[in-house]
């Protein structure tokens, strides 16, 4: 009977320890299943973290080059996201590891989204400013096209009045005479009756050319290309040019015309054709006539 109660007795304890058992090995498989759960949720989340930093360092990249009044701040968000990034590489993802990496990067991104918000606000000021700069140089250059208009028209002004003020020599003629010893001269076209010639000519009345002193060189060559009278050279204008002259008349001019009548005194008058030049003082010739002597 004794014995009935200790098989019973240790068949029970048996039962008991084999539901412990059962009980034990099952908890531990459920604690091995969500451990492996959990490093798998962990690996996920840190790859997932890794891509997001590797993007922000990219994004980094991009405003560095694009702006350089930030690029100073840009650069040292950038190398925050790299140290961050290989630290994290580094690690083994644990729990705590990865919440204190989560947060430095969260810190990270609010800064680093300050930077996107105040970089796209410079690059649209810059846009407004290009835009500006290229209405005011669209400006600057019709301004510029009106300058250089006014200009022209003021040149051509210029040379309209000056050639509008200068002095028309009119009428230039000569005649051969034959100055007797009373004084009494009389025309004759033979040149060796000839000792005396007269040129003449009409200084135009011009309002707006300036009244004063003017100087003309006056130049005769006979037909054998001899020049007639003082045979003085000078340099005329601001050219290396010379001019040989018979001799030099100078008209009191005040805006009126003026006759001119200047004597050239001579003997032995060559027969042929005979060339007459006014020159102004800065050497244009402004008046010129051939006469014949027989």
């Amino acid at each position: 009977m004794e014995n009935k109660k200790n098989n019973s007795g240790l068949k029970a304890a048996i039962v008991v320890l084999t539901m412990l058992l059962l009980g034990s090995v099952g908890y531990i498989y459920k604690l091995t299943a969500d451990n492996k759960k959990q490093i798998t949720l962990l690996t996920t989340e840190k790859a997932s973290l890794e891509d997001d930093i590797k993007a922000r360092i990219a994004e980094l990249e991009i405003m560095s080059s694009e702006n350089t009044a930030l690029k100073s701040d840009i650069n040292a968000q950038k190398e925050e996201m790299e140290k961050l990034l290989e630290e994290l590489e580094k690690s083994k993802g644990d729990v705590a590891a990865m919440n204190r990496y989560k947060g430095e990067y969260f810190r990270l991104k609010k800064v680093m989204d300050n930077l996107v918000a105040e970089n796209k606000l410079l690059k649209e000021q810059n846009v407004s400013l290009t835009t500006s700069l290229d209405s005011t140089n669209v400006a600057l250059d019709e301004n510029k096209k009106f300058t250089d208009t006014l200009l022209v028209q003021n040149n051509n002004l210029t040379k309209t009045i000056e050639k509008a003020s200068k002095l028309a020599v009119l009428n230039l003629s000569v005649l051969a005479l034959k100055e007797r010893s009373s004084g009494k001269q009389i025309e004759t076209t033979k040149a060796r009756k000839a000792n005396k010639l007269k040129v003449s000519f009409l200084i135009a009345e011009n309002q707006i050319a300036k009244s004063g002193d003017r100087k003309y060189y006056v130049q005769i060559i006979d037909s054998k290309n001899n020049i007639l009278g003082e045979k003085a050279t000078i340099a005329m204008g601001e050219s290396d040019q010379s001019l040989t002259y018979s001799f030099i008349t100078t008209v009191k001019y005040e805006n009126k015309s003026v006759q001119v009548n200047e004597d050239l005194s001579g003997e032995d008058f060559e027969a042929g054709t005979y060339f007459v030049n006014i020159f102004s003082p800065n050497g244009e010739n402004v008046s010129k006539t051939s006469f014949v002597l027989k």
